[in-house]
């Protein structure tokens, strides 16, 4: 009995991880010479300590193409689309892939593959 309690408080001590915002869809256009992404997110923000503060672009070998930085939470506006602009993207690439982050928990564990049109 002294094994399972000591067991359940140390759990209650851990911080509790919240899910990894989830990429609901992509959508990208040429611009020029680079790319404008946007991209709509959904995560429980739960305010300034916990919201989803990022994605990027990344290439299929997962070097960073473009990051878009989300300097707020987005409590009652879930999901949400942002855009980034100017992102340079060479012309054999052919799909990359995108990856959100939690303030709290870092880069989410799974990334999106986009096939650019």
């Amino acid at each position: 009995m002294k094994q399972l309690l000591s067991l359940i408080l140390c759990a209650a001590a851990l911080p509790a991880l919240a899910d990894d915002p989830l990429i609901e869809t992509v959508s990208a256009q040429p611009s020029g010479d680079t790319w404008q992404f946007n991209v709509t997110l959904s995560h429980p923000d739960s305010g300034w300590d916990h919201y989803a503060d990022g994605w990027r672009v990344l290439d299929m070998d997962g070097n960073v193409l473009g990051w878009r930085v989300l300097v707020h939470p987005h409590e009652h506006e879930q999901p949400f689309t942002r855009s980034l602009s100017d992102v340079q993207i060479p012309g054999d690439i052919k799909q990359v892939q995108i990856q959100a982050r939690c303030l709290t928990d870092g880069w989410g564990t799974q990334t999106y593959t986009f096939t650019l049109p």
